[in-house]
């Protein structure tokens, strides 16, 4: 959805002149106080892992960072392991996974709409031996959690399934499917990029054991997402990256201060605003549908998406219009799918 609202950004509403930009699924705009984070922690030259008073110094901005992202997901600091964005921490929790606890098992459980950064991670463990079940949604685009449920067997490892679908914004009951995976000792991973600050996130409610975040869908910068790992019990995984020992060893490599901080500051803002937001975007998402009139068809259950995804059919001359007018930016699909000009399996 686009119009960037002053509650969030402290900036000014387009006026009419201005770019249409209806494309914040794939990345919204940078929140003005997010910057001012990031200029701070730009002016901190010394490496986090430096053990001087420079090093000490940026090492603080990076745990009150790591301690906004957990307190937005229900979950205590040392459960956050910063990454460069939510592909690298799908890949993370996917891979590392397989790896640490693949003779629990070799049975995974997933759906048929995830992101490729679950989606191919999940097609190269197929071809090392892993078995891949895909579970189909409903007409309405949401994926029905019993379904998810129905497919567990003894020598499943892992389910994988995202809270909100990333192109039609249908939300999948993961507590229900948590709920399930907890008392059978199967491990559960929540892609939940695209629901932060959209839908309430709690790790314990949810009942995940694994969970992706991503900055700069919630008004954070590029280049910065998390893993959050359960605790008690505790869950492990292999690292895809060696060297270093940043990130209790799990993602190696000196941390951008810049853009962990932008991440904390973003998620400090999730909570306050995201009640009032969900209502603002619900009415501007119906009154856009409203002006677009009867020939334009929505993909997906008003009671089961997030409002601020709405996924149309239109008629191809509205298609091409969109296409070619300078002044308006609207997705024909995923931005990872559209980028290779691929059809979209979702």
């Amino acid at each position: 959805m686009g119009g960037r609202p002053a509650s969030l950004t402290e900036t000014p509403v387009p006026g009419p002149a201005a770019p249409l930009y209806f494309d914040y699924a794939a990345s919204t705009p940078l929140d003005a106080r997010v910057r001012e984070a990031m200029l701070e922690a730009l002016e901190q030259h010394a490496n986090p892992a430096a053990t001087h008073a420079a090093g000490r110094a940026a090492s603080v901005m990076v745990e009150r960072a790591r301690a906004a992202v957990a307190d937005a997901i229900g979950a205590p600091p040392p459960a956050i392991i910063f990454t460069s964005g939510a592909t690298e921490a799908n890949n993370l929790a996917l891979a590392g996974v397989a790896r640490q606890y693949a003779r629990r098992g070799r049975h995974i459980v997933t759906t048929a709409i995830e992101h490729p950064s679950v989606a191919e991670p999940l097609q190269a463990l197929e071809r090392a031996g892993f078995e891949v079940q895909r579970i189909a949604p409903e007409p309405s685009g949401r994926v029905a959690a019993a379904r998810v449920i129905e497919a567990l067997r003894g020598d499943t490892l892992l389910v994988s399934a995202a809270l909100v679908n990333n192109e039609t914004g249908a939300v999948t009951d993961v507590a229900q499917i948590g709920a399930a995976t907890r008392e059978r000792g199967v491990l559960l991973h929540c892609d939940a990029a695209q629901a932060a600050g959209k839908v309430a996130l709690d790790v314990e409610i949810l009942g995940v054991d694994l969970l992706t975040l991503s900055a700069h869908k919630a008004y954070g910068p590029v280049g910065v997402g998390a893993l959050y790992l359960r605790r008690r019990p505790r869950v492990r995984v292999a690292p895809l990256l060696l060297g270093g020992g940043q990130e209790q060893g799990l993602r190696p490599g000196t941390l951008p201060l810049h853009q962990v901080a932008g991440m904390g500051a973003a998620f400090e803002l999730l909570d306050p605003l995201r009640d009032t937001e969900h209502e603002r975007v619900r009415t501007l998402s119906a009154q856009l549908q409203r002006h677009l009139g009867a020939s334009v068809v929505r993909n997906g259950d008003d009671a089961h998406c997030v409002p601020h995804i709405l996924n149309l059919s239109l008629p191809r001359p509205a298609v091409a219009f969109l296409d070619a007018h300078p002044a308006v930016a609207a997705s024909r699909g995923a931005a990872c799918s559209a980028a290779r000009g691929e059809l979209s399996p979702v």
